[in-house]
């Protein structure tokens, strides 16, 4: 299988470009283009150091670390995060430190999140009177029950 050719730009060259840290991860690391300190309940927008130019018909989304989740109670706020085809801005991230207690320190180059590069459809939306039935229905939040 050939692999998506995704161009990237980097704005600072000390900052790695995305890497998989093993083979078949659908995310690729990315870093912290600052050092920056988030206090307890404290979110900021967190500079990659990245540019990237997507073909149409895909999108990239950035995705919050599981490692950072668990051990840090850090996310991010908008998560994931949508980079559109047409987006050549810097890829930045809005990080969330939902520890009670404790700061994090980011240091440049520290990786914060995960780019996910994936094929999107464009829709055609069509109004209709009335939408066809369904087996779910109208039931939305909880209405499968707890089980």
């Amino acid at each position: 299988m050939k692999n998506l050719q995704v161009l990237i730009t980097r704005l600072d060259e000390t900052i790695p470009l995305p890497t998989y840290a093993k083979g078949g991860d659908a995310g690729a690391d990315i870093v912290s283009r600052i050092d920056i300190t988030l206090n307890p309940g404290e979110r900021a927008l967190v500079p990659t150091g990245i540019s990237i130019a997507l073909p149409d018909g895909y999108a990239a989304f950035v995705h919050p670390r599981s490692g950072l989740a668990i051990k840090h109670g850090v996310t991010m706020v908008n998560a994931p995060g949508t980079v559109d085809a047409g987006f050549r801005g810097e890829l930045q991230c809005i990080m969330i430190n939902h520890d009670p207690q404790e700061a994090i320190t980011f240091k440049k180059g520290d990786r914060i999140a995960q780019l996910v590069i994936q094929k999107v459809e464009r829709a055609e939306f069509v109004e209709v009177h009335e939408l066809p039935g369904s087996g779910r229905g109208t039931g939305g939040f909880g209405s499968t029950g707890r089980s």
